[in-house]
């Protein structure tokens, strides 16, 4: 038999009865409210394995119980119940830390299948591994959301938008995405547009044709003919120039496009993942960005959380990062990072997030002496980054780097356009080209 206790917050009664029938019969411990206000109560009073509410409730929405629950229980597995039409409003709620959604009519054996894999889930290992594709490390509930939506639109067709900050792990995402889809057997093909010059993007995305300009001495697919019966990867699409927006756009309509320089109309049959640290929608709105293009990107997005609001994962991914670190630089054994060494590490900020995060840790390695990193081997490393604001992080990496723009935007884990961006935001033009 099971075993854990469930609370189920169901305002209808003919449901919520069957529901603590069937369950209370698959040998779980079953509570059940009639309302949001009722299952909040229960909540704050005693502890549960797994809640399920329905989206819709007489007093306070289903959402408000889900915030009740991550606040107060925040390990415990949410599900949201829905109805028709309000499927847009769950994947809301999983982005919001929901462990999944069913839809009306409610079928039993597939929740008691949700719910065994949902109390396994809190004890499991907080690695992800898809075939073929990198691990994701992390058990914050926020990240955890992230990849079981990843699990949800991997194996279909739809154009996936990653959005977060620069070093939050999107490629891993789009590379888990491919991994997932029938397409796994055909190419995955990363471009990121913030690293191309606007003058060459065009024909980095669709290729060139022998003569179609100067040094153009043969023919040159692009990333789409690369990735055909794959995938394109294309990170930073926020970094797009206007003017190949509308090119990308008839592409994922009409799958057709032309190489640069020729005539001839080529099939484009890619499935897209993009991805963005900028505010598309407000890039729209200032005239930065398509509309049209933003609408036929955000068909099914997936926001990864920054490492500060997940700093409980810090120690196991700096650990995990430490093994792959010391491989590729041939160190053995790896190094031993220390318990005060892990809780520095998860007290810092990180802007640049998980690329930061390892930047940090491939100095420490180059430089450990011993057979363990303490917390005292990394405060240098981590004092130029250390400061009062983004500001000073940025003044200081620039000081860290020589002025090298380039260098400075590696040391804080970002893309070089957004560096440039911080740049000139904060007025650090003039920053002194030497360590203080």
């Amino acid at each position: 038999m099971a075993a854990g206790r469930i609370l189920i917050v169901e305002d209808r009664d003919s449901l919520r009865r069957m529901l603590e029938r069937a369950l209370g019969q698959e040998g779980y411990d079953v509570e059940a409210a009639a309302d949001g206000r009722s299952g909040i109560r229960l909540l704050a009073e005693r502890p549960f394995d797994f809640v399920l509410t329905d989206l819709k409730l007489p007093d306070v929405s289903g959402i408000e119980v889900l915030a009740a629950s991550r606040a107060a229980q925040p390990r415990v597995p949410v599900v949201v119940l829905t109805g028709y039409g309000t499927v847009g409003t769950a994947v809301e709620a999983m982005k919001l830390g929901a462990y999944d959604f069913l839809e009306k009519p409610l079928e039993i054996d597939d929740l008691a299948r949700l719910i065994e894999r949902a109390i396994g889930d809190r004890g499991a290992e907080a690695v992800f591994r898809v075939p073929g594709a990198p691990p994701i490390v992390g058990a914050h509930p926020r990240l955890r959301a992230a990849i079981r939506m990843l699990q949800r639109v991997g194996p279909t067709e739809s154009t996936v938008l990653l959005t977060g900050e620069s070093g939050t792990g999107k490629e891993l995402f789009a590379r888990a995405i491919h991994a997932l889809s029938p397409r796994a057997p055909r190419p995955c093909v990363a471009l990121n547009c913030a690293a191309i010059p606007e003058t060459l993007i065009e024909n980095e995305l669709f290729g060139h044709e022998k003569g179609a300009f100067t040094g153009a001495d043969r023919r040159q697919p692009g990333r789409f003919e690369q990735a055909e019966g794959g995938t394109l990867f294309l990170d930073e699409i926020g970094e797009l120039p206007l003017a190949v927006q509308g090119k990308v756009l008839r592409a994922l309509e009409e799958r057709t496009f032309e190489r640069v320089g020729g005539g001839r109309t080529l099939r484009a049959d890619v499935r897209l993942v993009a991805a963005t640290n900028r505010d598309l929608a407000a890039m729209v709105e200032e005239g930065e960005f398509r509309a049209d293009l933003f609408f036929r990107l955000n068909v099914f997005p997936i926001e990864l959380p920054p490492l500060r609001e997940r700093a409980s994962d810090v120690p196991l991914l700096a650990r995990h990062l430490l093994l792959e670190i010391a491989r590729r630089h041939h160190v053995e054994p790896p190094p031993r990072l220390e318990d005060a060494a892990a809780e520095l590490l998860a007290a810092q900020p990180w802007p640049g997030n998980v690329r930061e995060l390892a930047n940090v840790l491939e100095r420490a390695v180059i430089l450990a002496e011993g057979p363990a990193i303490r917390a005292a081997d990394l405060r240098p490393l981590l004092r130029p980054l250390a400061g009062s604001g983004e500001r000073e992080r940025v003044r200081q990496a620039l000081i860290e780097a020589a002025g090298d723009k380039r260098r400075a935007a590696e040391i804080l884990g970002m893309s070089y356009r957004a560096l440039l961006r911080k740049v000139k935001e904060h007025d650090l033009e003039g920053v002194p080209r030497y360590r203080e």
